[in-house]
């Protein structure tokens, strides 16, 4: 590239070329140079809570007297495109980068302060005016926070519902379909689809009340606290008006940190989501893992339901059909899972006021957040919501299955139950059957004792 295609940009380093057309200034273009380490760029959740927290700090500043009216105005519009998302090509700094996240931040300020001069007709300085009361350790905490809590509520809480949802509605279609029990991956007392399926749901319910309850943790912000926590060069009352800008925006109820020494120097609520984060993830994975057994076969397997056929399973035998969207599920959990060990690790680097590995727990976070609402939804409408039930298998696996004879404990006892389960599976017989022979009970009161579906209900059948 020609010397026509940069320009230069001055910082208290000195002098930088910086490609001409680029809204960055020279700290955005060092830290491009210094961290080519992984071509990964912060997400877009981010750079929209960054977005929204330069624009409450402008209009803060404005409110308190300490900022200019007009390059408020400006500043603001500028967030405010950057929070949409017009200028996500502008943010090139990797995730891996300084542990504060200053480089992120002054990417933020530098693009912001360019756009904003060009509207006001007049300079608008990345430091003095769009970070004004701020710094990089209480502003990236912050949208950590802010970019999670959105995440949150906006995408995943409402996935979490959603596939509870569908669960609970094919547990109610499938309340008297009756099934083979497993334990250990062996044949057990009988269950219904709905008793199954309602398990799952709860998983989901239980899920969704974790996360929640790490909102109002969330909604505490750093924002105020500035370098060290003791809030220099802050108004005092900066904190609490970025805080009521931001929940006005957004609608959580977003507020000052109790303690900002704590919120700048930790960051045990990110890990305490992430935690929540990967149980759910657990969850999706054992969901994900009982339907690609239930579904397993279509031969060879237990072949209880079928999964809706979204695809050909293989390059090479034809005809067949995978559970695929499970199988992205499983593999979203097991991300979930290794980002919630970067993040805890992270969360461990808290040297006396500051965290310093605040890019790559956000990077994970977020990352867990979208893709568990994304799995979540696909799993719940592309697989669940459409899934067949093969009742001739499931009623011809009752029929063979021993183990109904545990109903008859009480009336023969454990021993005699025993060896009627046994006599039962060497000959491949049905249990009925052989307990009419082994027990001298008439054959009707064994039908009654060894109905399946009265089995699901628990209890005495004497």
């Amino acid at each position: 590239m020609s010397d026509k295609d940069f320009r230069v940009e001055r910082d208290s380093m000195g002098e930088l070329k910086v490609p001409a057309s680029a809204l960055w200034g020279a700290q955005t273009q060092r830290a491009v140079e210094n961290f080519p380490i992984s071509g990964l760029t912060m997400p877009r959740g981010f750079i929209r809570a960054l977005g929204l927290t330069k624009w409450a700090a402008a209009g803060a500043n404005r409110d308190l007297g300490l900022l200019d009216a007009a390059v408020s105005k400006a500043i603001q519009q500028a967030a405010e495109a950057v929070a949409a998302g017009s200028h996500d090509g502008e943010f090139p700094v990797d995730v891996f980068q300084t542990g504060s996240g200053t480089s992120s931040n002054m990417n933020a300020n530098e693009v912001i302060a360019t756009l904003a001069s060009q509207a006001a007709g007049q300079p608008v300085h990345p430091n003095d005016h769009v970070n004004m009361g701020q710094s990089s350790n209480d502003v990236i905490p912050t949208c950590i926070h802010v970019s999670a809590a959105l995440g949150l509520t906006e995408e995943l809480l409402p996935a979490l519902d959603h596939l509870a949802g569908i669960i609970e509605t094919r547990a109610a279609e499938l309340e008297r379909v009756v099934k083979t029990g497993r334990t250990h991956l062996m044949d057990a007392m009988p269950v219904t689809l709905a008793q199954e399926l309602g398990g799952w749901a709860t998983q989901i319910r239980n899920g969704y009340q974790r996360v929640a309850g790490v909102l109002p943790r969330l909604s505490a912000l750093a924002q105020g606290g500035t370098a060290v926590g003791t809030g220099i060069n802050a108004h005092p009352e900066f904190a609490a008006r970025v805080a009521a800008l931001l929940a006005d925006r957004t609608g959580i109820a977003f507020r000052p940190a109790d303690d900002f020494f704590e919120a700048l120097a930790c960051q045990d609520t990110a890990v305490e989501l992430s935690g929540q984060l990967k149980t759910v993830a657990v969850s999706l994975m054992k969901i994900a893992n009982d339907l690609r057994w239930m579904n397993s076969g279509p031969l060879a397997g237990l072949s209880e339901i079928a999964l809706p056929a979204l695809q050909p399973g293989s390059s090479i035998m034809p005809g067949k059909v995978n559970p695929v969207i499970p199988e992205a599920a499983a593999m979203v959990a097991a991300q979930v899972i290794g980002n919630d060990a970067t993040i805890t690790v992270a969360g461990q680097s808290g040297s006396f006021q500051l965290n310093v590995m605040l890019p790559v727990i956000a990077y994970n976070l977020l990352q867990s957040v979208s893709l568990l609402a994304n799995a979540s939804r696909a799993l719940g409408d592309a697989a669940i919501a459409g899934f067949s039930v093969n009742e001739a298998n499931l009623q011809d696996a009752l029929a063979r299955n021993p183990i109904l004879v545990t109903a008859l404990n009480p009336v023969i006892g454990y021993e005699k139950g025993a060896a009627v389960a046994k006599k039962a599976y060497a000959q491949g017989r049905p249990i009925l059957e052989v307990a009419v022979e082994e027990t001298g009970l008439d054959a009707e009161e064994l039908a009654r004792l060894l109905d399946p579906l009265s089995l699901t209900q628990g209890g005495i059948k004497g």
